[in-house]
């Protein structure tokens, strides 16, 4: 696998209301996107493993996609966009959780190929914190 180029980073941050549940022992965090990111009209619902072994992204709506994030393993995932639907990589480099049913923590990185390991995109990191409304 080749080093990530650094650059410039991108970085957004929202701020948005959402529910936090966990089952058995995986949290789940729901929310609906906004136009902010370009997925208005879409729910994603982030599933964390409470051992941080694993995260999955699954985004429903006019915009589909799903990614399997797992440490130092490689998954194909499929991810859509308006102008259709692609197979990317999806590299998991840390996943951290510190999550409660009263809120906390989680936060993970991962690498993006063009369905190809050594043809990577680019590093997303995602940081979440989330209270619970007194």
């Amino acid at each position: 696998m080749q080093p990530v180029r650094t650059g410039e980073d991108d970085r957004i941050e929202i701020m948005t209301y959402g529910s936090l549940v966990k089952k058995g022992d995986t949290y789940y965090i729901t929310y609906k996107e906004t136009q902010t990111i370009g997925f208005e009209g879409c729910t994603t619902t982030i599933k964390i493993a409470a051992d941080g072994s694993r995260v999955a992204m699954l985004r429903f709506g006019p915009a589909n996609a799903q990614l399997i994030i797992e440490r130092d393993r490689r998954n194909i995932c499929y991810y859509e966009t308006e102008v259709g639907g692609l197979t990317l990589g999806v590299t998991g480099d840390g996943i951290e959780c510190a999550l409660s049913e009263k809120g906390g923590t989680a936060a993970f990185s991962y690498l993006l190929d063009a369905d190809d390991p050594i043809s990577i995109i680019n590093r997303n990191t995602l940081e979440i914190s989330v209270q619970k409304p007194n």
